[in-house]
C-alpha cells in the first residue's frame, strides 16, 4: 500500500515510516520540511495524492487555548485533500482518556480532532496512547524549583515511543476500525513515584515532592490516563530507561 504519514519526520513518525517500510509498504513521510502545511494546505493534494491511507501525526504547536483551532484547521484541510485524493482510510494518533479531562486545552482539542475525524466521509481509526515515557523529563521540568521536583500522584502508565510508532503503523497497514483502539505500557505507576525512579536511575540528587496542585497533570481526576484492558505494550519504564 502507499502510505502518506503527515508529521512523518517527528519522533513518532519518522518510527512510523520505517515500520512500514519493513513490511513491504511504500510509506512517505510529509512535514513542514518537505513542503507540506497543514493549516495554509500548502503541498497538501500532492502529499496525498495517490495513497490508499493517510496517517496525521501533526501536533499542535501550543498546549493551550490555541490548540483547538490548530486542530479544526488542520484536520479540515487534510481530509478534504484526502477525500479529493480519494484516500480510503485514515489514522490519527490521540490519548487515552483524552475525553475525560475537560479542565485541560490540549485534551479538549484532541478530543475535538476524534471528533472531527468520526464525522468526516473517510474510513478512520484512532489510535489512543498513555503518556510517552520519552516526555518524562519534560513533564519534570514544569515544575522543577531547585532542588525539588513537585509532582502529583496522578496515575501514569507509561509507553515507548518506539512500541506507539509499531501500533500506529500495524493499524495503518490494517482495515479501518471506524472506532478506537488504545495503547498502554505495561505498568502503571503515580506520577510522583515515577519522577523518582526516573531521577534515580540518572543519579539526579535532587527531591521529588508530592504536589497534587502541580504541573499539567493536577488537572487530572482519578486514573483516567490509564487503561488495564489496553492493547499492552512490552517495553517496561526500567528497561527503556536502561
Amino acid at each position: 500500500m502507499k502510505i502518506a504519514v503527515i508529521g512523518g519526520t517527528g519522533l513518532i513518525g519518522s518510527q512510523v515510516v520505517t515500520d512500514l517500510i519493513a513490511a513491504g509498504h511504500e510509506a512517505v513521510p510529509h512535514s513542514k520540511s518537505t513542503g507540506v502545511d497543514v493549516i495554509s494546505g500548502q503541498g497538501l493534494d500532492q502529499a496525498v495524492a495517490g495513497a490508499d491511507v493517510v496517517v496525521n501525526l501533526t501536533n499542535s504547536p501550543t498546549f493551550d487555548e490555541a490548540s483547538p483551532a490548530f486542530f479544526q484547521t488542520s484536520m479540515d484541510n487534510l481530509l478534504a485533500a484526502a477525500h479529493k485524493g480519494g484516500v480510503g482510510h485514515f489514522v490519527i494518533l490521540s490519548i487515552v482518556g483524552v475525553d475525560r479531562v475537560p479542565e485541560l486545552d490540549y485534551y479538549k482539542a484532541k478530543a475535538l480532532q476524534e471528533q472531527i475525524l468520526a464525522a468526516g466521509p473517510i474510513p478512520y481509526s484512532i489510535v489512543r496512547a498513555t503518556q510517552f515515557m520519552e516526555f518524562m523529563d519534560a513533564v519534570m521540568s514544569w515544575t522543577a524549583d531547585g532542588e525539588t521536583v513537585r509532582l502529583p500522584a496522578t496515575p501514569i502508565q507509561p509507553i515507548a515511543a518506539k512500541d506507539v510508532a509499531d501500533a500506529v503503523a500495524q493499524v495503518a497497514a490494517g482495515a479501518p476500525l471506524n472506532g478506537i483502539r488504545n495503547i498502554a505500557g505495561p505498568e502503571i505507576f503515580p506520577l510522583d513515584e515515577l519522577g523518582r525512579i526516573t531521577l534515580s536511575h540518572k543519579g539526579d540528587n535532587r527531591t521529588v515532592a508530592t504536589d497534587p496542585t502541580a504541573g499539567m497533570f493536577a488537572a487530572v481526576k482519578g486514573d483516567v490516563l490509564t487503561d488495564e484492558h489496553a492493547h499492552l505494550a512490552p517495553t517496561r519504564y526500567t528497561d527503556w530507561l536502561s
